[in-house]
């Protein structure tokens, strides 16, 4: 089978160490911003208000006290989202190999059903992954026949429409005692896994993350800080411009970093691996039926990243 190549960057991170360029590629635009908002408030203080009033103290402390609560349930919530889709994309790494080593073994000497569900079961990953992902699927009818394609054609979930193809299979199985009923029910059950996976994994990526909450967050940090200028200003003259981007830089570095775990399934460094998960998958199941061309692991990128 031919190697799929997606150019995007649907990336999980490999590495402890970050690379700068990656920080200022992530931020430089909100830093920009806020550079901007911390000189604004410092010509504001400097040149309107110095001599008429001064910005209690109490202000960007409450404000900070505020936007931690907020970031904090943000990261805890975008983190438990992520942890639970790669605890389904685990799962199904575990059940397809479960799957195609049932089907060796429990379905005697019909290998060519054995193998043609195996194939099927893959384009059934790619499928699935295409979808969460929202990209171009290249793949899967390299492992599905015509006859299948034709079925899955007109389905507007593919995915699931070649579980019902497998299902069905597998109930042909049975009917022509090719395995006895409790290798049926095993079988059975992983496909049924396999359907509670497909359905999570299209709950995380159907389920919109509150927009209040992340808009909120950002517009406070964007309060505390040029109030925390107007504050500084004072003391540190022109220096509290820098101050108040260095302030603002913690903040939204650590909101970024929280957000980027909202959506798992979508392109960033820190989503869950699901080319190199499916294709770990493929090149297993592809091994235990003994084929011949198969493709290569994924490889990381700059020793950074895998696709």
């Amino acid at each position: 089978m031919d190697c799929l190549i997606e150019h995007k960057n649907n990336t999980m991170l490999i590495n402890s160490n970050i690379r700068l360029s990656r920080i200022i590629r992530n931020t430089w635009r909100v830093d920009l911003i806020m550079l901007a908002s911390c000189t604004g408030a410092y010509m504001i203080r400097e040149y309107l208000i110095a001599n008429h009033f001064t910005i209690p103290a109490i202000i960007p402390t409450l404000l900070g006290t505020a936007i931690a609560f907020f970031v904090g349930f943000n990261n805890n919530q975008a983190y438990d989202r992520w942890w639970e889709a790669r605890k389904v994309w685990g799962s199904l790494v575990n059940d397809s190999r479960s799957f195609a080593r049932a089907l060796i073994n429990y379905t005697g000497g019909e290998r060519e059903i054995c193998h043609r569900m195996i194939y099927r079961h893959i384009g059934f990953l790619y499928a699935l992954k295409s979808y969460l992902r929202g990209t171009v699927n290249d793949t899967t009818h390299r492992y599905l026949n015509d006859e299948d394609e034709q079925e899955i054609a007109a389905a507007s979930n593919k995915h699931n429409a070649i579980l019902m193809i497998q299902a069905r299979e597998l109930q042909q199985l049975s009917a022509e005692g090719h395995i006895d009923g409790f290798r049926f029910i095993e079988i059975n059950e992983m496909l049924t896994r396999f359907c509670d996976s497909m359905g999570m994994s299209e709950r995380i990526r159907n389920t919109i993350f509150p927009t209040t909450y992340s808009y909120l967050t950002k517009v406070f940090i964007w309060l505390f800080v040029v109030t925390f200028t107007l504050v500084i200003s004072d003391s540190a003259g022109i220096f509290s411009i820098f101050l108040g981007w260095i302030i603002s830089f913690v903040f939204v570095s650590t909101q970024i970093n929280g957000m980027s775990l909202v959506d798992p399934f979508t392109n960033n460094s820190a989503g869950v691996p699901l080319n190199q998960i499916t294709r770990t998958i493929e090149i297993n199941l592809l091994e235990m039926i003994g084929a011949e061309d198969i493709p290569e692991a994924i490889k990381p990128i700059n020793g950074e990243y895998v696709l």
